[in-house]
């Protein structure tokens, strides 16, 4: 295939049909939830009590230039009742447990939040029953530390065959080295080996200080960083079976798909960057799952529409850091329709993330 038609395929997301794992998804009938809670979202936070004294401890009281919300379980039930939500896939956002000094403590506080997360959301009882599904945290936080790329492995493989989480959480990057790099391999083998769903959320980076918060526009900056350094080190076509969600749309990167694949014609360049020749996986943006938190316009839908098919966009919240958006109870996200047919709808709002998270389903009864 040339070059001119691989760039065509950034461009309109015309290849994401050529992806295995959409075609089986594409092939059996969308799940159905009826009644008024009839969401699943995907996006969304938990903020257990232990954890948020830990980050106290270490002098972290905010994320993205937020504070750091109230949360409960409860808490959590009340909102998804109030918006017609029917459960929620939590994880941790930003700064993970990279804030803790060692391996060994990134490790504990890991496998702490996890089981957690399993024993009191996934497998709760009473009110939150049948309500939650979850993105397991990795102990990540020194990428040249070996032995904390086994504990990734090894927290991964125990969160989603022994836990039955949905799938793990990913930050953009670490310390500065993002999602992509080399020294992720061993992990994106494991990952690939599981068929994971891998939640990608940006964090705060390094920048000119303009002084507004990062969550305006550097956290979706950010993951259109992490996503372009992936497939320009062919993550993409080396772990075919991992399945990357995107949070906020994918931050610019629909907008910028046609942008960021002319880098193939720069041939010196690609050269000295040490990248290899791409193939329309690389390119292909539409391979990738896109959720709609905090974006849910015309502007950047159409935008996720021109990439992906509706078949790999999923409705989300960024619920607790996103509260004060959501006060009249209801429909969260009315914008939707403007994008979107009554079919497409449903995908969107519950039939996509019960196709991709099939234990999720099963909890739910599905």
């Amino acid at each position: 295939m040339n070059r001119r038609s691989l760039l065509g395929m950034a461009a309109t997301g015309a290849a994401a049909a050529a992806v295995p794992i959409a075609l089986a998804t594409a092939a059996r009938a969308v799940p159905v939830l009826t009644g008024p809670r009839n969401r699943i979202d995907v996006h969304c936070h938990h903020i257990p009590d232990f954890y948020r004294q830990s980050l106290a401890e270490h002098g972290i009281d905010s994320a993205g230039g937020k504070a750091l919300p109230a949360w409960s379980p409860q808490a959590a039930v009340t909102f998804m009742n109030r918006f017609g939500i029917a459960a929620q896939v939590v994880s941790i956002s930003e700064p993970g447990v990279a804030y803790l000094p060692t391996a060994t403590q990134r490790d504990a506080m890991a496998r702490r939040i996890n089981d957690y997360t399993y024993e009191t959301l996934i497998n709760g009882s009473g009110t939150v029953a049948k309500r939650f599904g979850g993105f397991a945290v990795l102990p990540l936080g020194d990428l040249d530390d070996p032995a904390e790329i086994a504990n990734a492995r090894a927290e991964a493989t125990r969160a989603i065959k022994q836990l039955g989480f949905d799938g793990v959480g990913l930050f953009s990057q670490y310390r500065g080295v993002y999602l992509g790099d080399d020294r992720l391999k061993p992990l994106m083998k494991t990952l690939n080996q599981l068929g994971a769903m891998v939640f990608v959320h940006p964090v705060t980076p390094v920048h000119p200080d303009l002084g507004l918060p990062a969550f305006l526009f550097e956290f979706p900056f950010d993951t259109t960083r992490a996503a372009v350094n992936l497939s320009y080190h062919r993550t993409f076509t080396l772990y075919p079976r991992i399945r990357w969600l995107l949070a906020h749309a994918g931050g610019t990167l629909p907008f910028l798909a046609y942008r960021t694949s002319l880098l193939q014609y720069v041939t010196p360049i690609m050269q000295n960057l040490g990248l290899g020749v791409l193939d329309e996986q690389n390119l292909d943006y539409g391979r990738l799952f896109y959720d709609t938190a905090l974006s849910p316009a015309p502007s950047a839908m159409m935008s996720v529409r021109e990439v992906a098919p509706v078949s790999h966009i999923m409705f989300a919240t960024d619920w607790p850091f996103s509260a004060q958006v959501f006060t009249i109870p209801g429909d969260p996200a009315p914008q939707l329709k403007r994008s979107f047919d009554s079919t497409e709808l449903r995908q969107v709002l519950h039939g996509n993330a019960l196709t991709q998270l099939p234990a999720l389903r099963k909890r739910l009864g599905g």
